[in-house]
């Protein structure tokens, strides 16, 4: 990343927490925690989840293209299956939502490398990759923390297990977000 070591770290500390507690719940449901028929649905959201916030705090601290090319296949595959249309629109959404993180994800890395077309890895203060498509993801990534940290809020009063996923999918926006700027 292109900014203040301190904010690198402190970036790579929400990334690794938001994707520990995630690849957490993945175990944790593999042990037996009953989730009705949405378990297969949010084992793959936990593994994708924990994932990207694992991967978001390699590339704080160690930015390289090789974090590009397995984001970029990941995107493929999740792109393609959130269109296929073959399961339901909340998973089809879902999947379109990580899709465009893996997307995000090996933009970033490949911009940061100088590797995407107008990257100069932000030389003499020259921003990396394309204005256009570094805004276009802002705005989207800033729109989903913002969706994400509201339903947060509005789930406030239940039990502290239900709103804490909501509360690390919006800290992995913020990152997400903040990655971007740096760009």
């Amino acid at each position: 990343m292109h900014g203040p070591a301190l904010v690198n770290w402190l970036l790579a500390a929400l990334a690794t927490g938001s994707g520990g507690y995630c690849g957490w719940r993945l175990r944790r449901g593999r042990q037996g925690a009953a989730c009705g028929g949405e378990r297969p649905a949010r084992r793959e959201s936990d593994l994708l989840e924990a994932a990207m916030g694992l991967g978001m705090a390699g590339m704080a601290l160690l930015p390289g293209v090789a974090w590009g090319w397995p984001y970029a296949l990941l995107a493929a595959a999740l792109l393609v299956g959130a269109l296929a249309g073959r399961s339901g629109a909340g998973l089809r959404a879902h999947r379109l939502h990580h899709g465009i993180g893996a997307l995000a994800m090996a933009y970033m890395a490949l911009a940061m490398a100088g590797g995407a077309p107008g990257g100069h890895a932000g030389h003499h203060g020259e921003p990396a990759g394309l204005p256009v498509v570094t805004g276009l993801l802002l705005v989207y990534f800033g729109g989903y923390a913002l969706w994400e940290g509201s339903r947060v809020i509005a789930a406030g009063g239940a039990t502290v297990a239900a709103p804490l996923p909501r509360a690390c999918r919006a800290a992995m926006g913020i990152g997400m977000f903040a990655m971007l700027l740096t760009m």
